[in-house]
Order: C-alpha cells, then sequence, then structure tokens
C-alpha cells in the first residue's frame, strides 16, 4: 500500500473510531451523600462502568445542590430524593424523565440516654417536640440536602421554630453529621442506610422509627439535551436506564443484607 492509501486509511479508521470515543465520554453523575456514604454506589458505579463502556465521575452533594448541578447543565444524570424539591426542579425544563429507582426511610437518631425522651415515640413530629421542648441538641445537616428537606418539614408539623443553642448546622454530608452528632452526644435525622454503614463507628442508636411521614424515596432524573446540548445525554441515560434495570435493581433490593444482616433499600412499591 502506498503512504498516501495507507495515511488515507488510518483516516478513515479514526473517523470510524469517533462516534464510539465520543459515546465513552465520562458520565458526570450528582447524586447525595447517601448514596454514597452508604457504599451502594461502590457496588453499582463498576457494574455500570463495565457493562456500558462509560466511565462515571460522582459528584455527591446534598440533594439541592445536585439538582441545581442538573440544572445548569453541569452534570449529565441526577439521583436524588427530595420529592418535593424535585418537582420544583422539574417544572424549569431542565431535568426532564423523573424515575423511581428505591426507597428507604428516615430515622431519628440520638444517644442511648436519650435525655430528651423520645424513644417509644411513634410521630416524628412529636418526638422532635420533646428535643426542643427538653432543649437538647440537636445537629442538623443545614445543606439544603434531601435529609435537611425532610427534616425542616417536619419541625414545621411540630410548631416549632428550630433555633436557639441548642440547635447546630453541621453544613455536612449524612456520614460526618452522623460523626459529629455522636461526638456530641446530639440528636439527627439521618437516612437508614447511612446510619447503618455508620452503626459501628458511631454511638446513636435509632429511637424512632416507622413514621409514614419519614418515608425516603429516590429518583432519578435526566439532563435535558435540548436545554443543555453540551451534557452527555446518551451516558445520562443510560444510567438512568440502568439504575432501573432488573440487574441493578436486585442489587439494590440485596445491598447490605449480608454485613448489615438487612437491606439498605427497597425497590418497587412502599
Amino acid at each position: 500500500m502506498s503512504i498516501g492509501g495507507l495515511i488515507a486509511a488510518v483516516l478513515l479508521s479514526l473517523l470510524a473510531a469517533a462516534p464510539a470515543e465520543a459515546q465513552r465520554s465520562p458520565v458526570i453523575l450528582a447524586t447525595t451523600t447517601s448514596t454514597q456514604d452508604s457504599g451502594l454506589l461502590d457496588v453499582l458505579v463498576p457494574l455500570f462502568e463495565t457493562k456500558s463502556g462509560y466511565t462515571v465521575k460522582t459528584i455527591a452533594v446534598g440533594t439541592g445542590q445536585a439538582l441545581t448541578l442538573g440544572d445548569r447543565g453541569e452534570a449529565d444524570v441526577v439521583l436524588v430524593h427530595a420529592p418535593d424539591l424535585e418537582l420544583q426542579f422539574l417544572a424549569k425544563g431542565n431535568l426532564i424523565n423523573r424515575r423511581r429507582v428505591m426507597h428507604n426511610d428516615f430515622v431519628l437518631v440520638g444517644p442511648p440516654a436519650d435525655p430528651a425522651g423520645v424513644k417509644g415515640k411513634k410521630n416524628a413530629a412529636d418526638a422532635l417536640r420533646r428535643v426542643a421542648e427538653r432543649g437538647a441538641v440537636f445537629l442538623s445537616r443545614g445543606d439544603q440536602s434531601g435529609t435537611h428537606t425532610k427534616e425542616k418539614s417536619l419541625w414545621k408539623a411540630a410548631g416549632i421554630a428550630a433555633k436557639g443553642p441548642w440547635y447546630i448546622e453541621s453544613g455536612q454530608g449524612m456520614g460526618a453529621t452522623l460523626t459529629i452528632a455522636s461526638e456530641k452526644g446530639a440528636y439527627t435525622l439521618a437516612d437508614r442506610a447511612t446510619h447503618l454503614a455508620f452503626k459501628r463507628r458511631i454511638q446513636l442508636m435509632v429511637l424512632l422509627e416507622g413514621d409514614p411521614a419519614l418515608l425516603n424515596i429516590y429518583h432519578v432524573l435526566e439532563v435535558s439535551q435540548a436545554r443543555h446540548p453540551r451534557v452527555n445525554a446518551a451516558g445520562g441515560k443510560a444510567f438512568a436506564d440502568f439504575m432501573l434495570s432488573a440487574e441493578a435493581q436486585q442489587m439494590i433490593k440485596t445491598f447490605g443484607v449480608e454485613k448489615y444482616g438487612e437491606p439498605l433499600f427497597f425497590v418497587g412499591g412502599g
């Protein structure tokens, strides 16, 4: 083959490979600290990468920040857990195709001595009211995350303006907040998955659970390529589809059982 023919062949091979290479550009996932701190992404992301050929760059922040990243086109797909807030962003049109992935619940945790006497309460709002009345230390994430959003709704239901020396904001993710709450002997609201993952490292026990108001639902949302032409829409959709696939749903359903004796998340209705 002549040199000219060889160059032409190389150029043709590069052009043929270009679409596949573009397809393999990283998928930017904006998600909550709970999916990261629980360890769930440590098993799901490698599986997705192996099956799809994409690599994933995970940005674990509060739900409000994750939604904002998607809204600005700074992420390709969003996995979060604040339904009311999600709908507000969805209405703007920058995020699309919201689908339910899994759920678990929030739990009120605190020091074993339970100085506010909330153990045995069935209603989360009543328990928080008791914490405020006793002036027991409560540590809030204070970061506009899904957990913080739920906490604020519970204070509202309790008719309490959460402020004062007893109310502290960590401004950090769930794992860090649990660690600080344990050090301070404080109460805090946590998603069950992260509490289970951190249970052996902290001195906090579940004092209230089972209130229907504590249901914690996770949805995946794609970023609109019509609004943000530069996003990796194909990769974002591939990840969203993967999260709803039978294989991923089975992994979610069994995740945590071997290590903690119970699943950290549930799939289907609830």
